[in-house]
């Protein structure tokens, strides 16, 4: 094998890495207490996610045998139990984190209380709070007679009910603890500073649930199931794309367990029984950990008005160029727009298609839909331009994973609009951020696009750090329309010579733009890539870049989350440094700039170096062509790869070091982007 294989990481190691770098957040005692629990809760809902996908695909290779070692390309079993190390090791952090922020927010005189904590009067509201409101949403299941244990729902979380006598056998009982229907915290009137959790809520009340059976003492200790999660689609061709979706989202509640996390307090006896019934054994990896689960219900913690505790976050900024009451026709034909979200205001982009749904010159409207805002002003826009005699078309992915129930949802209230509605393209899952505006103007059709890095989410648009790139240069526009027409036929494949577009010419013009880097670093000239993506995997484009700094191209990157390549590797990738940030905003722009020997090359693309991204979806890159907006770009990762307080280095051992930049003081790059935008407001 070749020492460029060698090093390359195991992508699961590497987000589980990526998921240290969350809770190092949460630890850190520079962030407000309320934040820290929040990142608690991201980082429950990764491993979530990591276990219904990521282990849930292992599991499956595992039961191939042979057949799954060979596809994977290393040992399953093995993988899965350095997951289950690293996993058991951060729950243990994970549990010492809570503690700490607990102890903190007590200090802050805020209290988590559990069941043997309340005072009388507080016990006596509790109990009128299960009488009125709990005690109607459960259903407690009794196991001791059951064949089969109960079909538990994916990332739910239950009780099981312990009632012991002395000298009778043990009776059981499942409870689902009903934190879909029931807030997960109660604030205790009054004094405004005690909180109890609905689990415990219940576990003070078991009494008054199970007062007709005959025990001297009951507990309740919490468990939880995670379920394999990929859709499984059937091959009937008489069915339509969205009932099969439909159909497999049904059987994913179904799917295989991948997981089973329990209190660790729960006795042996009760474990075992529990094992037993479930048909699980110690070799599927249960994993102990403390009395809650579904820590993602974390993110609302209640603040009782304490905003000294959470992140304040600044207003979002208006863009120079996009003054009040002005038509964004008129900006967007004589000048690009790039807008920079959270920093900048998603209103501008809501404006433009409000603005596309009521101008008797637009005609039509092509929009590419991922995930949607739960109340989607986009979707407003779209449904108000059809009923101003507009032709919209909107094509929908129905297969965005945990968001397929929604998609379908929103593309049936489309359809029900009039709105021509094209369910993604056969074999390849709609990644792309696009729309195109066709406009009339003094006799010719002018085109007006939006490429992007994120998804058309006013919500997400908040918290995720994304690129808009609005233009009408012909040069774009036009090949965006190109794009549209293979979305409505799918024998259009059109050539492209200014977007990059999965999955025809992505691997090929990025491998060709390295290629001109490593030419002219062997000519002597000056030669450097500059990348910033959410995950970096492809092994082909890892190889590529090894090459690259073998020959002598500085080579940064900037990686939110999986991060297969090593940077830093004496003889293969000393000329590469590779850092990951990670602070109250998600990083999920993608920007990638080529030195090119002065002419500088700038791409935002929908697209990370994935496997899956190059070769097997819809995506689009497109160039920044503005030399003013290049540079700002350029200059914005600049104060990015200067952060020396929420950026860590990626390096061979996975222990995410605090990068070192050469900024004096602490420099927090989410801040200074703000103030670089806020400058640039103001700057004439």
């Amino acid at each position: 094998m070749k020492r460029e294989e060698l090093l390359i990481v195991n992508r699961d190691i590497s987000w589980l890495s990526f998921n240290d770098r969350v809770l190092q957040e949460a630890n850190d005692p520079s962030v407000p207490l309320l934040d820290r629990l929040k990142f608690l809760g991201i980082v429950s809902s990764n491993r979530d996610e990591f276990f219904r996908v990521r282990v849930a695909s292992i599991k499956r290779m595992v039961r191939l045998g042979k057949k799954g070692e060979e596809l994977m390309g290393e040992n399953p079993n093995q993988l899965l139990d350095s997951i289950q190390s690293i996993i058991v090791r951060q729950q243990e952090e994970f549990d010492d984190s809570f503690q700490k922020i607990l102890s903190e927010l007590e200090r802050k005189g805020i209290f988590l209380l559990n069941e043997t904590q309340l005072t009388k009067e507080q016990g006596a509201f509790v109990k009128e709070y299960f009488y009125e409101n709990v005690q109607p949403a459960l259903v407690p299941i009794l196991l001791d007679n059951l064949s089969e244990f109960p079909s538990m729902k994916d990332r739910s979380i239950y009780f099981v009910i312990m009632m012991q006598k002395g000298g009778s056998k043990t009776k059981y009982a499942l409870l689902e603890i009903p934190n879909e229907v029931l807030p997960r915290f109660v604030v205790i009137p009054k004094e405004n500073k005690y909180i109890i959790l609905l689990d415990d809520v219940i576990r003070y009340c078991l009494d008054d649930l199970f007062f007709s059976f005959d025990y001297d003492f009951i507990s309740a200790y919490t468990i939880k199931i995670t379920r394999d999660a990929e859709l499984d689609l059937e091959q009937d061709v008489t069915k339509s794309l969205v009932k099969k979706v439909a159909e497999s989202i049904k059987n994913r509640r179904k799917g295989q367990p991948t997981r089973l996390i329990y209190d660790e307090s729960m006795p042996t006896e009760a474990y075992k029984f529990l094992l037993k019934k479930i048909q699980l054994n110690k070799e599927e990896h249960p994993i102990s950990g403390g009395r809650y689960h579904n820590f993602v219900d974390f993110m609302k913690f209640p603040s009782l008005n304490r905003l000294e505790l959470k992140q304040k976050n600044a207003p979002s900024l208006p863009h120079k160029a996009i003054p009040p009451r002005t038509s964004m026709f008129k900006i967007i034909a004589k000048q690009d727009i790039l807008l920079s979200f959270p920093y900048q205001s998603y209103t501008h982009v809501i404006n433009l298609l409000r603005e596309a749904s009521i101008d008797p010159k637009v005609t039509e409207i092509s929009i590419t839909l991922y995930r949607m805002a739960n109340n989607s002003r986009i979707i407003n826009s779209l449904i108000n331009a059809i009923r101003n005699g507009k032709k919209v078309t909107a094509i929908v992915e129905l297969q965005a994973r945990f968001d397929e129930e929604a998609n379908i949802r929103w593309a049936n209230k489309l359809n029900e609009e009039g709105v021509k509605v094209i369910y993604g393209v056969p074999g390849i899952k709609l990644h792309s951020k696009l729309f195109l505006i066709t406009r009339q103007e003094q006799n010719k059709i002018v085109y007006y696009a939006h490429v992007g890095t994120g998804n058309f989410n006013e919500d997400t648009a908040k918290l995720y750090a994304d690129y808009s790139l609005l233009t009408a240069d012909k040069r774009i526009t036009d090949e965006v329309s190109k794009v549209f027409n293979f979305y409505n036929d799918n024998l259009k494949v059109g050539t492209y010579k200014h977007l990059i577009v999965s999955p025809f010419n992505t691997r090929k013009k990025y491998i060709q733009f390295i290629n001109t880097e490593i030419e002219n670093a062997k000519l002597g000239n000056n030669a450097w890539i500059f990348i910033k993506m959410n995950s970096l995997t492809d092994h082909e484009m890892i190889k590529k870049l090894y090459e690259a700094s073998s020959a002598g191209v500085k080579i940064r990157i900037i990686v939110r989350s999986i991060c297969s390549l090593v940077p830093g590797i004496n003889m293969l990738s000393e000329n590469i440094e590779a850092i990951s940030i990670v602070d109250k905003f998600l990083e999920h722009s993608r920007v990638f700039v080529f030195a090119n020997n002065g002419d500088t090359r700038v791409y935002l693309s929908s697209a990370d170096w994935m496997t899956r991204n190059l070769d097997h979806r819809s995506e689009v890159g497109v160039p920044v062509y503005d030399v003013e907006l290049k540079k700002q770009l350029i200059e914005m990762l600049e104060i990015q790869w200067n952060d020396n307080t929420k950026a860590r280095s990626i390096n061979v051992f996975q222990s995410n070091p605090y990068h070192h930049s050469k900024v004096k003081g602490k420099y927090k790059s989410q801040e200074e982007i703000y103030k670089y935008l806020e400058k640039n407001n103001n700057t004439n």
